[in-house]
Order: C-alpha cells, then structure tokens, then sequence
C-alpha cells in the first residue's frame, strides 16, 4: 500500500474510531506527510513504507534537528510516526512498529510563565478601553466602517480572552463552542474535549459581563452575513465565519503586546493560569483535573510543581535566612 493511502486510513481510523478532535487530525496529518515528502525523491514515488525502517526514521529525525525544530516539536512528530506505524502493523500493513526503536529526544521540564491572578485581572479588565483607544489612534487609513468593526471587535476579543480564563478551555474547544453548549441560567458550557469527551465547566461573572456585551456584536455579524455564519457558533469572525486556533492566537498576541507586557502568552497560557491560580486557592486537585478534562492525574499534577516554584519565590525574597 502506497504511505498516502495508509495515512488517509490511519486518519480516518483517528477520527471515525478513536474520535479524535479535529485539531488533533490536522495535527496527524501535518506531521505525518511532512514525513512523506521527506520520503520521497524529486520526481520519484515514495520510498516503500516497508523499507521506512528505523535507520530511515533516525535520518529524518536529525533532518528536522538541522531544519532547527525545536526538542518538544522533534518529539510531537516522533510520536505521531510510532502512532502511525503501529496502526500499520495492526493492519498487516508493515511487520513492526519501527518507530519505536528511534529515542525520543529528551525535554526539559517546563514551569509555565503565566502572569498572577493581579497582573491577569488588571489586563483583562483593561483590555476594552486600551482596545478602543488602539483602534482610534491608529495611523492607517481607516473608513468609519472599518473603525467601527474594528470597535465591534474587541468586545468579541475580551469575551475570547475572559472565557479562556473562566473556563481553561483549550483554544480547539473555544472555537468549537456553539450557544447551544450554554447554560445561561446556571452560568455552565459544555465542552467537547479531547477523544470527544464531554465536561461541564462553570465560568464566572466578569466572563457572563463580557459574553453579554459581545451578542449585539455578534447579532450584527450574523445578519450581516447571514450565509457564512454557522447559526449557531459562539465566535465569528468580521464576515460571520466560525473562528479558528490561529485568529485566537493572533488575539491573544495582540493584546500581550498592546499592554507592553514582558509575556510570552498564548491560548493555552490561559488554561495554565486556570489550573494554577485555582490550586494556589485551595481548590482539590481532583476537582481541577475534572474542569481541565484530562484523563490522568499526573497530567494534571504538574501544576503543583507551578505552584511550588511560585512559593519558592516568595520564601526566597521574604525568609531572612533564604
């Protein structure tokens, strides 16, 4: 079997079988024919999955270390081939998994930089008015259309940035979210996580506060653009399509660096400030493993090791004889 058609298998396998989300399929499929154009010579057919073995698997390993792809991205793809091939292996598709005999680089353990409870409240409860004044002195030439969608916008980009917050959802479970997944009365979502599993997360009043003053714009849009829309998705773009990972991304970083603050925050830094400011309160770790959707403990565990380190510092700076 060519690797093309055994990919487009092993993908639907992922999807239909494993119900993987959606962000993971596409992430499979990256990885996965990155590997195969690696494989395959200018103008020639791909090498045979069959003579794919680990020596082949180890060069293209330390091709991706000269393309200087960072340890953590060598490791996602790496993982992604051994997820492949043994699927192949199960489909009689090759003999052995041989993926597995390549090492896995080694990574360091990362704390997440993310801002305390004071620095993320006083960002997001600046973020309208700092939005608006950015949008007003802007340099470019702008129609009074664009100045006012651009207006429109930011109650759109705070309610974003107050519901990852709120909920420590991650960035594909934000943008997947449709009203329907909402409880307004008891202040609720339903989130589709990871293996298509569903949770319900609260979220709180400065969320609720920033979800109700973004609808009108997000009615606006809609009937706007009527047949772009999905009817039902919470976050839209400026011509009524469902937002995707890289627009949050692209929001998240503009806002980090409108408030000249010295983070480097992402989507998921959201989610680790979550977990973390709720376990530095006191909450169960349990309970957090429950709201975050993650299947193991140990997964949720590391952000004990956030909390440590934060305390670390404090004893450091306040103990006489630290």
């Amino acid at each position: 079997m060519h690797i093309k058609q055994a990919i487009e298998k092993f993908l639907a396998h992922m999807q239909y079988v494993r119900n993987a989300s959606p962000e993971t399929i596409r992430k499979y499929r990256t990885d996965l024919e990155q590997f195969m154009a690696y494989i395959t010579p200018p103008g020639e057919a791909a090498l045979p999955l069959a003579e794919a073995d680990h020596r082949v698997i180890r060069e293209y390993v330390a091709h991706m270390y000269d393309r200087r792809l960072e340890k953590a991205s060598v490791a996602r793809k790496l993982s992604a081939l051994r997820s492949f091939f043994r699927y192949c292996v199960g489909q009689k598709i090759v003999a052995r998994n041989t993926a597995r005999l390549v090492a896995t680089p080694r990574l360091p353990r990362r704390i997440p930089d993310i801002p305390s409870a004071e620095e993320m409240a006083q960002m997001l409860d600046g973020m309208e008015p700092a939005g608006v004044r950015a949008a007003s002195q802007r340099t470019r030439k702008a129609t009074p259309k664009s100045r006012e969608r651009d207006i429109l916008m930011i109650k759109r980009d705070r309610a974003i940035l107050e519901l990852l917050y709120a909920s420590g959802a991650r960035v594909g479970e934000l943008t997947g979210m449709n009203l329907a997944d909402f409880d307004f009365n008891s202040q609720t979502i339903r989130v589709l996580g990871k293996g298509r599993r569903e949770r319900i997360v609260p979220y709180g009043s400065k969320a609720r506060e920033a979800l109700e003053s973004y609808w009108p714009t997000r009615e606006k849009i809609r009937h706007q653009y009527p047949d772009a829309c999905h009817p039902d998705a919470v976050f839209v773009g400026t011509r009524g399509t469902r937002l995707d990972a890289r627009t949050i991304r692209t929001v998240v970083k503009r806002y980090t660096k409108l408030f000249s603050m010295n983070w480097n925050l992402h989507p998921h830094s959201f989610r680790h400030a979550f977990a973390t400011h709720l376990l530095s309160d006191g909450a169960d770790l349990r309970a957090i493993q429950e709201l975050l959707g993650h299947k193991s403990l140990s997964t949720t565990q590391r952000y004990t090791h956030a909390t440590i380190d934060q305390l670390a510092v404090v004893y450091d700076k306040a103990h006489p004889h630290s």
